[in-house]
This record gives C-alpha cells, structure tokens and sequence, in this order.
C-alpha cells in the first residue's frame, strides 16, 4: 500500500475520532467481520460480482492497515518474515505441485 493511501486511511479515522474505537481486539473482530462479508460474495461460487468483492476486499485490507498502526507494525517486514518461515516449512523440493499441510509432506 503507497504512501498516501495510508495516509488517507489515518486521516479519515482520524478526521472522525474513531481511534477510540480501534483497539487491537475490536480491529481484529473486524478483519473477521469483513472477511466474511467477502467470503459471502462468492456463496454462489462462479456468480459474485466484482464490485461487491472489490468493497469486501478494501474494507479487509483498511482494517489491517489500521492493525498494522495501532500495533506499530511493518507490512513488508512482518510479510518477509513470515514468508521466510513458509519456505522453511514448504520447502519447494516437497511442496511443489501439491496443497498438501506442511506436517503431510
């Protein structure tokens, strides 16, 4: 996410006090919330529509750049690091080609 995109998210919870509202717990609840919201834009399978989607999606990514805020986070790093962990437990010799959980490899 650039800069400015994140500054507006700031600015517009900011710009409304909502911080008060935005402890780790209740922004976590609503990455939750959304993601099923977004879940349930593809209860129909094939038939979702973009739109609907794309709103799902942004309220899922602006919570989780409030989180990555109030808790003083790194996007890249936090993302680098657990990539780093993924290719230790996916190792591409093993995993490559199957969906198969870590512990079945």
């Amino acid at each position: 996410m650039n800069k400015e995109t994140k500054e507006r998210i700031k600015k517009f919870v900011t710009d409304r006090e909502w911080d008060k509202y935005h402890s780790p717990e209740n922004l976590a609840k609503s990455i939750c919330i959304e993601a099923s919201e977004l879940l349930e834009c593809f209860q129909r399978g094939e038939e979702y529509k973009i739109e609907d989607v794309k709103d799902e999606l942004a309220d899922v990514l602006i919570y989780c750049q409030d989180l990555l805020v109030r808790l003083n986070l790194d996007e890249d790093e936090i993302i680098n690091s657990k990539i780093d962990k993924n290719e230790k437990k996916y190792p591409l010799e093993k995993s490559k080609g199957n969906a198969k959980k870590y512990t079945d490899l």
